[in-house]
């Protein structure tokens, strides 16, 4: 089945095709398909703004659209950057202004202090009206310094529960089998 990725993020395409192509998915961003929908991110979970943009590329395209919303929790800081991730230092795509922000807030927190979860909603939205959205998380922890060069984002800072890694430094098959996205998509 075609879909299209309600996106202009080539790494989020590369994550999410290589998850979803295992499912039957062949997933285009917009783009191929002559579209450039700029969607208004106003929800305040995870799950709202996935929806919003699934739903915007849906109707424009006639055709099935998926979206993914995602971000860094981290539990010091009562859950911030959350559904702001992308936009946390004020600057939407600046990966390393919010990995500076994000080490800067975190600077004087031991190691234990520093617990954060990765979390994603990717939201399916059908042309006959239905959409499904898929929730998943990846506990882990906020590192000292950025590390690693397979991945965007937090990914750098952020270390996974049960590695001795930040995500970055993951293979790409390594990080797709246990990332929030990844998990979001074990259905």
């Amino acid at each position: 089945m075609k879909v299209i990725l309600a996106s202009q993020n080539q790494h989020k395409l590369v994550e999410l095709s290589a998850i979803l192509s295992q499912l039957g998915f062949e997933i285009a961003l917009e783009s191929e398909y002559g579209l450039h929908v700029d969607v208004d991110e106003t929800g305040t979970t995870f799950e709202e703004n996935s929806r919003l943009k699934a739903e915007v590329v849906m109707r424009a395209a006639n055709m099935p659209a998926v979206a993914d919303d995602s971000g860094l929790m981290v539990d010091a800081l009562d859950g911030a950057p959350g559904v702001y991730s992308a936009r946390y230092c004020g600057r939407h795509g600046d990966d390393e202004a919010n990995n500076v922000k994000l080490l800067a807030e975190l600077e004087d927190l031991e190691p234990d202090k520093r617990s954060a979860c990765f979390v994603s909603a990717v939201c399916f939205c059908l042309p006959d009206g239905r959409h499904f959205t898929y929730m998943g998380r990846c506990p882990g922890w906020v590192g000292l310094e950025p590390v690693g060069e397979n991945g965007f984002g937090y990914d750098p800072v952020f270390q996974p529960d049960g590695y001795a890694c930040s995500m970055a430094e993951l293979r790409p098959e390594e990080k797709n089998a246990i990332s929030h996205r990844g998990n979001a998509l074990k259905i």
